[in-house]
C-alpha cells in the first residue's frame, strides 16, 4: 500500500502514520466495524469520486444494522473526503478512499455498546484490483468449498469487517489452488458473489446477475444494470447454479475496487472464447467513460473535487 499525507480521524486530519489505535480496541477482538470502498478518478476536471453520496449512506446504513453509532452525518463525511482528496496531492489515475468506523479502546467483553466509537477516513492511490492483465484478459475464478453465511446467520447487507472473514478464506483457497479469485455460493447452493465482488454473466445476449438474497447491495452492480439496460441489453435478476456458469458466453465481476473485469475461466471450464467477451468489453469501455467523466448522461454520480 502507498502511504499517503493525511488521514481524516475523528474529525481531525493527521499524519498517515500518526492515525494509531489501542490494541485493546474492541473491534480488534470481537470483529464489530464497518467499511466502505470508493473510488475517485481524474478525470479532465481533476478528481471526481464516483457516486460518494451512495457510498457513505450505505456506511451509516451497515453501522446502523451493527448497532454502532457513527456521529457524523452523510453530509460531514462527504465533505470530509472531499477535503481528504484535496490535502493529499494525489497525481495517479485513481484513488481508493476507505472510510470505516470501528469500536476503540475503553471496554473489554462481547457487549459492545459502551465501547467509544472511532471514524476514520483514509485515501491512497490503488491500481486495478485484480491486476491490469485481469482486466484486459480476464482472470480464472475458483468455486469455493465454504458457502456464504445464511441470513439466518449473519447480516450480509453490512458491509461489516467481520463478514470478511468469510471471504479472506474463500480467497486464499482459490490462490492457493492456482486461481486468481473466489466465487462463493449461497447456503442453498445457488451463486452468491466473489469474495469481494458481484459476479454477472451473458447467455444469449441476455446479462444475468444473482438476487442480493444475503450479500451487499452492491452500488457498482446497480450502476452496470442501469447501464446496460440504456445501451439496450436485457438484464435479469435470478438464481443462478454452477452448472449454469461454465456453459455461459461470458462473465464478469463488478465493484468499486474490480470495478469490470471480466472472467475467462471458472474451475478449470473456459468460459465463452477464454478471454474478454464483446458484452463485457463494451460495458467495461462504458463503465470507464462514465467514471472519467466523459459520459455526461452520468455525471450527476460525480462529485468534482475543486482545487482551492
Amino acid at each position: 500500500m502507498d502511504a499517503a499525507q493525511f488521514i481524516w480521524m475523528n474529525g481531525e486530519f493527521v499524519a498517515w502514520n500518526d492515525a494509531k489505535v489501542h490494541v485493546l480496541s474492541h473491534t480488534i477482538h470481537y470483529g464489530n466495524g464497518v467499511i466502505e470502498g470508493t473510488k475517485a478518478y481524474k478525470t479532465d476536471r481533476g478528481y471526481a469520486i464516483f457516486r460518494l453520496n451512495d457510498h457513505t449512506k450505505r456506511l451509516i446504513e451497515s453501522a446502523k444494522m451493527t448497532l454502532i453509532n457513527i456521529p457524523y452525518s452523510v453530509e460531514e463525511l462527504n465533505q470530509a473526503q472531499v477535503e481528504l482528496l484535496r490535502r493529499n496531492n494525489f497525481s495517479g489515475d485513481n484513488v481508493y478512499l476507505r472510510p470505516f468506523a470501528f469500536l476503540g479502546y475503553g471496554v473489554m467483553g462481547v457487549y459492545h455498546k459502551n465501547a467509544p466509537v472511532e471514524t476514520v477516513l483514509a485515501a491512497w492511490e490503488w491500481g486495478a484490483y485484480l491486476g491490469e492483465e485481469g482486466l484486459r484478459r480476464g482472470i480464472r475464478l475458483k468455486i469455493a468449498s465454504m458457502t456464504r453465511p445464511a441470513n439466518t446467520s449473519n447480516m450480509g447487507k453490512a458491509k461489516s469487517t467481520a463478514n470478511y472473514l468469510n471471504s479472506q478464506m474463500a480467497k486464499f483457497e482459490a490462490i492457493e489452488c492456482g486461481y486468481d479469485e473466489a466465487l462463493l455460493l449461497d447456503d442453498q447452493g445457488y451463486v452468491a458473489e466473489a469474495s469481494g465482488a458481484c459476479f454477472f454473466m451473458v447467455r444469449d445476449g441476455k446479462l444475468i446477475s444473482p438476487p442480493n438474497d444475503n450479500t451487499l447491495e452492491s452500488i457498482t452492480q446497480k450502476t452496470v444494470i442501469e447501464m446496460a439496460q440504456k445501451m439496450g441489453y436485457t438484464v435479469e435478476r435470478r438464481r443462478i447454479t454452477r452448472e449454469e456458469i461454465y456453459v455461459a458466453d461470458e462473465a464478469f465481476l463488478t465493484g468499486t475496487a474490480a470495478e469490470i473485469t471480466p472472467i475467462r475461466e471458472v474451475d478449470a471450464r473456459i468460459i465463452g472464447c477464454g478471454a474478454r467477451g464483446p458484452i463485457t468489453e463494451r460495458l467495461q469501455s462504458a463503465y470507464f467513460d462514465i467514471v472519467f467523466g466523459r459520459n455526461s448522461d452520468y455525471a450527476h454520480y460525480l462529485t468534482y473535487i475543486q482545487e482551492q
